[in-house]
């Protein structure tokens, strides 16, 4: 059973001021910088936020409308606390939700040999995400970030992933990096990030009067081995295939005329060219929105 330490390491109360702001960014409330200001000026954190009231933030000085929308604010995340990502271990779980078989297992294939050195393991996804992100800058001259420990904040989850990959305005593609052994988990909380971040595009379109609610995001669980690519809609998630695409590592590949090393560089090219292609699909996608609508349309239509 998971703790409610586990599910509450997230949670508003450990929020410093900025990732307070930058929470109310995104809720649509129509505040301005001044407003902002005075948050940082009271040092208003997270644990101080849920104990205010209006009469509170207008002693501050803010005006009576601000005033009453940030005391609701303050109801609302007093009334439903956010379920910290990390706390989703088991995939059936979270697959209930998008009406998938509980009994569904996603199969796994093989072992990295350094599944146990996370800091190397990071260091290959890093190499193969921030290359990605470059050819894909190149090729679209696309504003693109990736954001390491990024937190993102849903409604019903938050917690800081991995790595996000951002365009300008929007978070395109979340990725998670998971040991082999905890690979399944890994699914459970890259489908809550999904959610998550796609909820947090919705906020920013509806802060922005855009109201296009047509969107997907991409998922990578990957174990720098093996990579799984997930598909996100509103209610509906995709595997890419049943299979990962693998990338084959022993140091028989350091000799780079041996055959081991072609199928490394092999292995490479087929995860680069994907993740290359999810990123630059959904960066382009703003650019054509009626591709895009019929695109998520028919997402939700597949049997």
């Amino acid at each position: 059973m998971t703790s409610t330490a586990e599910h509450d390491s997230y949670l508003v109360e450990n929020w410093d001021t900025e990732t307070l702001i930058d929470f109310l960014k995104e809720q649509n409330l129509k505040l301005e910088k001044k407003h902002f200001d005075i948050l940082r000026e009271e040092e208003i954190n997270g644990l101080s936020f849920l104990d205010l009231t209006r009469e509170d933030f207008e002693r501050y000085g803010f005006k009576g409308g601000p005033a009453t929308l940030l005391a609701k604010e303050v109801q609302t995340l007093k009334e439903k606390p956010k379920r910290a990502f990390s706390s989703y271990k088991s995939l059936s779980e979270v697959l209930t939700k998008y009406g998938i078989d509980s009994n569904v297992r996603l199969k796994n294939h093989g072992t990295l040999v350094v599944d146990s050195l996370e800091a190397m393991r990071n260091e290959y996804v890093v190499a193969i995400l921030h290359s990605a992100i470059n050819i894909t800058r190149d090729v679209t001259g696309k504003e693109l970030s990736m954001r390491p420990e990024y937190e993102i904040i849903g409604e019903e989850s938050s917690g800081r992933v991995d790595y996000s990959i951002k365009d300008a305005e929007n978070l395109i593609c979340i990725t998670e990096d998971k040991p082999q052994r905890n690979v399944i988990e890994g699914f459970a909380q890259n489908i809550k990030q999904l959610e998550s971040s796609y909820e947090t595009n919705k906020r920013k379109r509806k802060r922005n009067d855009d109201g296009d609610d047509y969107d997907y995001l991409y998922g990578i669980v990957t174990t720098a081995r093996d990579w799984h690519f997930l598909l996100y809609t509103p209610g509906r998630i995709s595997q890419g295939s049943k299979l990962p695409l693998s990338i084959e590592f022993s140091e028989d590949a350091l000799d780079k005329k041996s055959a081991e090393y072609q199928t490394l560089c092999n292995g490479v090219k087929r995860v680069l060219s994907v993740v290359v292609g999810i990123i630059k699909d959904r960066a382009c996608a703003e650019e054509e929105p009626d591709r895009k609508r019929a695109r998520v349309e028919g997402y939700l239509t597949k049997k």
